[in-house]
């Protein structure tokens, strides 16, 4: 049997008594470790869950996932993920792939970004496509993420924006030298977020639907004890330090009366 379980956004206590319960039983147990992270390091999960985990990175699941599946076959397996289980598009390939070779699979789902955003007052209803926003490099610098933000703002829709993530990246130099080194972890702030949005505004003279001066929401640790939402203007934003990852943007759209006043406790 296949589990696959929300850890929800915050510590470890997180988990929902039904995933516990879950976690518990299971003879492997896998946590993902690329499209999210907990405050909590494996170790402190290990410790609360009572259980050993495999700390599963995107090489593993994505090229390994036969060996989860097989073990899948004649016992249970938990796989943990941040948030909820269908947050990101590999686990629902996991859950295809099981259904496949006919191994039964379970659900328990969590809170994630994509509803937790609503703690910043923008009701969640008035949301339009969520977007991710990439790291630029040297040689590459996409938009095409620009595009989707703009379309939502025009039919008066927010939009949530996930910013990168780099876990386990293997490094150029050393790749092209015949070696395996990875990079330092990194995790895109809503300051390079922002700070990308606005040199795009500046390459596109035509554009007058997002603009510098239009209000935004950084948004960081949601669910954790230490928190941090702002709301600003974008070029604002790129001068803000919410401190610890992960963090999010919100670019607004048009906006309710409510919606206005519970972002005024959040303006800086």
């Amino acid at each position: 049997m296949l589990y696959l379980i929300g850890l929800g956004l915050g510590d470890p206590t997180d988990v929902t008594v039904k995933g516990l319960e879950i976690i518990k039983k299971c003879e492997h147990v896998y946590l993902e470790a690329y499209t999210s992270i907990l405050s909590a390091g494996p170790e402190e999960l290990s410790k609360f869950y009572g259980k050993e985990l495999v700390v599963a990175d995107r090489e593993m699941v994505e090229q390994g996932a036969d060996d989860i599946l097989e073990k899948a076959k004649v016992t249970d397996v938990a796989f943990l993920v941040v948030g909820d289980p269908f947050g990101a598009t590999t686990h629902t390939d996991l859950v295809l792939r099981a259904s496949s070779l006919n191994i039964p699979f379970q659900v328990v789902h969590n809170a994630s970004i994509l509803n937790a955003v609503g703690a910043c007052g923008l009701q969640l209803y008035s949301f339009g496509e969520t977007v991710s926003i990439p790291y630029w490099t040297e040689t590459w610098e996409p938009d095409s993420f620009f595009d989707k933000i703009c379309e939502n703002k025009k039919r008066g829709l927010h939009t949530l924006c996930l910013l990168d993530i780099k876990v386990k990246e293997p490094n150029l130099e050393s790749m092209m030298r015949g070696k395996v080194k990875y990079d330092p972890p990194r995790f895109m702030t809503v300051a390079q977020a922002a700070d990308q949005l606005v040199k795009i505004i500046d390459r596109k003279p035509d554009n007058d639907t997002l603009l510098r001066t239009d209000t935004v929401v950084g948004v960081a640790r949601i669910g954790s004890p230490t928190q941090k939402i702002v709301s600003c203007t974008l070029e604002n934003l790129v001068e803000m330090d919410l401190g610890p990852p992960l963090h999010s943007l919100v670019i607004c759209g048009k906006m309710h009366p409510l919606e206005l006043d519970f972002l005024k406790s959040f303006a800086s």
